[in-house]
């Protein structure tokens, strides 16, 4: 075992003195040493019953045989991070998590890891980990938050907050039914009801291999869930036994089913950066490319919300993944693949009892016939942007727009609420890329308020930034090269007029190529917003967004 480095021998007394001090026995040090990191916070709504689940897999993993040891991971919660400062930290602190699994797992040679993680950053960094250290590895995501309810109606957190705080604004509610709204919401544990980016690489996570089945979706403070990270606890020590490590599982295959998935659920944008950053590290060529190849022949199979109006605990009780895996299975469009079950994905499906057509649509009879998330490329983004298709209506498929420009997402959210953008805008959101915001800060305030002020379908907007989970509308993001790496939005003018095609996959500024030349070479990107720090270290070090926002080499 790699433990044995440090428990076995002479030479180290001193350590098996060390370990004995933590409450271990001497017959404890023969067994499998377990690490279970834990992202537990008080600060983040779908972390907070996870000493609950830390439990139930301690339990599991002395069952299998194993000995587990918990350590604490960090975690940001984007939804309180967002529209100030602390947003600039969550992409940020995707890459200090994978250092930190990794330090900890390799300081103390654990043989295996269970992840307990379930927000937005917390799952990538980890899965990150994992593939970079290579040792058996299981992820137990925490859950979905159950849905809130008010007056018979079903709430969620982004339709009934930040898009109703828009509507307030405008007079759509009152000051008083917004306050309501704000306390009935999110009204448990979990992470927030719809397919937002939590949500959506919990059943990504799934896909690829790397969590039992029905753990992307199985509701958080469920007897289910806990029973799940039982099972996962149990399952780590016969991984360790089987030789069963993430490089058998994260392979092509797996990358191009999660991918498909994300597709077929109409996932949210942030998922196309922590998939290529999972890639890189497992070192599967994965490219942007690739999610617009299989989004055109990948069927939208679900419309959960914020697409439409079906939540998390719809589509688990639907069938889940698998559910999802089945139809995609008929039309050949799945590989089989090993998974951390042991268990291939095919026989995972097979396994399957009951499928809710209602919530996951028969391949036949699909929400679109292509994916939800579309690439698109032009003069304005070289090297790629990212928009969810399945979020925008028909009408805004096709649409030319007059530029407003802002060089922080600050002073767009001011125009916004103070009624200057109108119908026929297009609004610019520069310097907020990996680089330039530092940290590539999401735009879920300013998406939300344009769609509660009822501009949805009159309005775009397009960023070198990124995008909540919870955006919906014709906002396209991930904008590649950024503005402060000298990218051609940087060179969009107040009054340009910007063409958008989703279904021809192209974004365009309509001005002559000699005018475009000119306005590039004689381009200045302005100075980094912020300069001490670990953002203004991170700023040196990241990579353009098409690339996942990694670390460069």
């Amino acid at each position: 075992m790699r433990s044995d480095v440090i428990k076995c021998g002479l030479e180290r007394a001193p350590h098996r003195a060390l370990l004995h001090a933590t409450g271990i026995t001497k017959k404890g040090l023969d067994k499998p040493f377990i690490g279970v990191a834990s992202s537990f916070t008080d600060l983040i709504p779908g972390h907070i019953g996870m000493r609950d689940l830390e439990r139930f897999i301690e339990k599991g993993v002395h069952a299998g045989g194993g000995y587990p040891f918990i350590f604490g991971v960090p975690g940001i919660c984007d939804g309180i991070a967002m529209g100030h400062r602390g947003m600039h930290y969550s992409l940020p602190s995707r890459e200090l998590i994978a250092d930190m699994v990794e330090s900890i797992a390799q300081a103390h040679a654990l043989d295996a890891l269970v992840l307990l993680t379930n927000c937005d950053k917390i799952t990538p960094g980890m899965l990150m980990a994992a593939a970079r250290l290579d040792i058996p590895s299981i992820v137990v995501t925490a859950g979905p938050m159950m849905s809130g309810r008010r007056k018979g109606r079903k709430l969620s957190f982004v339709r009934d907050t930040f898009e109703a705080l828009a509507q307030a604004r405008v007079g759509g509610i009152t000051v008083e039914e917004l306050s309501a709204l704000e306390g009935a919401s999110c009204p448990s544990a979990g992470s927030c009801q719809g397919l937002y980016t939590a949500n959506t690489m919990a059943c990504l996570t799934e896909a690829l291999g790397m969590s039992l089945p029905e753990c992307g979706t199985a509701l958080a403070v469920s007897s289910q869930k806990r029973q799940i990270a039982y099972q996962s606890g149990e399952r780590i020590v016969g991984m360790v036994k089987d030789g069963l490590k993430p490089s058998k599982i994260l392979n092509k295959a797996s990358f191009e089913n999660a991918v498909r998935l994300d597709l077929a659920l109409g996932g949210s944008t942030n998922t196309v950066l922590h998939l290529l950053a999972i890639a890189n590290e497992a070192g599967v060529d994965v490219s942007l490319e690739m999610f617009d190849k299989l989004s055109k022949d990948t069927p939208q199979l679900a419309k959960i919300r914020p697409a439409g109006e079906h939540f998390m605990e719809d589509l688990h009780y639907a069938g889940g993944v698998r559910a999802v895996f089945s139809m995609l299975k008929k039309a050949g469009k799945i590989n089989d693949n090993i998974t951390v079950s042991n268990k291939t994905v095919f026989e995972l499906i097979d396994s399957l009892e009951y499928i809710d057509n209602e919530v996951v649509r028969d391949i036949d009879n699909p929400y679109r016939v292509q994916g939800g998330l579309a690439v698109l490329k032009g003069n304005i983004a070289p090297d790629g942007a990212v928009i969810k298709q399945s979020g925008v209506s028909e009408a805004m498929m096709t649409f030319t727009g007059a530029a407003k420009v802002y060089d922080s997402e600050e002073a767009a959210m001011k125009a916004i609420m103070d009624k200057k953008i109108i119908a026929g805008d297009i609004v610019v959101i520069r310097y907020e890329g990996p680089k330039g915001g530092p940290g590539m800060r999401e735009m879920l305030a300013p998406t939300a308020a344009i769609m509660g002020m009822g501009l949805g379908d009159s309005v775009a907007l397009i960023t070198d930034g990124r995008f909540s989970g919870g955006t919906r509308g014709p906002c396209i993001g991930h904008v590649s090269p950024e503005a402060a790496q000298g990218g051609p939005i940087g060179i969009i003018k107040d009054g340009d007029k910007i063409q958008l095609n989703i279904p021809n996959r192209r974004i365009s500024l309509l001005i002559a190529d000699e005018e475009l030349k000119s306005r590039l070479d004689s381009f200045v990107p302005i100075e980094p917003k912020i300069k001490k720090g670990y953002l203004a270290r991170y700023a040196k070090l990241v990579t353009s967004s098409n690339t996942g926002a990694v670390f460069g080499k």
